[in-house]
């Protein structure tokens, strides 16, 4: 009546009926996925950040890296992992798993690189400056020869800068010609979460030796909930706004046809 029309719901400011609820659905689905990709992060990785250059250049010093909080029992060769041994140092320490219990490891086969039950492997992860040191006997994966078989249980580690890590080789002449057991083990590192970000890739040179190489961890989905449940928010934030704005516009158009 006089010429009045009724406003539906959901009608002139966008609020209410089916726009209204697919925006409070898709915020809620996004307060949930991002709040629960941190928390499922926050319970699965361990930030640590590491001290020294002996990993360099996969790790660099002052870098912050996300470690999986794994049973040692899950190592495999070719992970980086953070672990605690009073016998090497008071705090946690990184480096690259080249050996596991029964492995025959050696520096350096007939090429001059390193060797897993007599296997050569490719590093292409070690610092690339050493590759021609003049002095390294037999060759450049170290400038210390050796050979260790790993008592069943235990690890043998070495630095990604061959020439500057202190690591398994320096601990050669101790029980357990300086291996670690596994139960040491804090966790395995991921990613690199700062100042740069990005995951580190599994050594394909492991992948043939039995037992192969470790799978991904969950970090990528954990951070694709974390993104989507942040654009789920955004979206039903800006809706009812943008929504009001349409509705605006298309009233005003009828009332100037009228």
């Amino acid at each position: 009546m006089g010429g009045k029309r009724a406003i539906r719901a959901g009608d002139g400011d966008g609020r209410g009926g089916f726009g209204n609820m697919l925006s409070g659905i898709a915020v809620a689905i996004g307060f949930v996925l991002f709040l629960g990709g941190f928390v499922w992060g926050a319970v699965v990785y361990q930030p640590y950040t590491v001290p020294t250059d002996s990993m360099v250049p996969t790790v660099k010093p002052g870098d912050r890296v996300l470690a999986q909080r794994i049973d040692g029992g899950e190592v495999r060769r070719g992970d980086v992992v953070v672990f605690k041994d009073d016998l090497w140092s008071d705090s946690p320490m990184v480096k690259r798993v080249v050996g596991i219990g029964g492995d025959t490891v050696k520096c350096c086969g007939d090429g001059g690189r390193l060797t897993v039950n007599g296997k050569e492997l490719d590093e292409p992860y070690i610092e690339e400056e050493k590759l021609d040191v003049a002095d390294a006997p037999g060759g450049s994966a170290s400038r210390t020869p050796f050979e260790v078989t790993v008592p069943e249980g235990n690890l043998f580690l070495l630095g990604d800068r061959r020439g500057a890590s202190l690591d398994s080789r320096a601990h050669l002449q101790e029980a357990g010609q300086g291996t670690v057991a596994r139960s040491a083990v804090k966790g395995r590192v991921d990613a690199l979460a700062w100042p740069s970000m990005s995951m580190l890739e599994r050594p394909g040179t492991y992948a043939s030796l039995p037992g192969g190489i470790s799978g991904v961890g969950p970090l990528r989905l954990q951070v694709a909930a974390v993104v989507a449940g942040a654009a789920l928010v955004l979206f039903g934030a800006v809706y009812g706004p943008v929504v009001r704005v349409l509705t605006r516009g298309r009233r005003r158009e009828r009332a100037g046809v009228r």
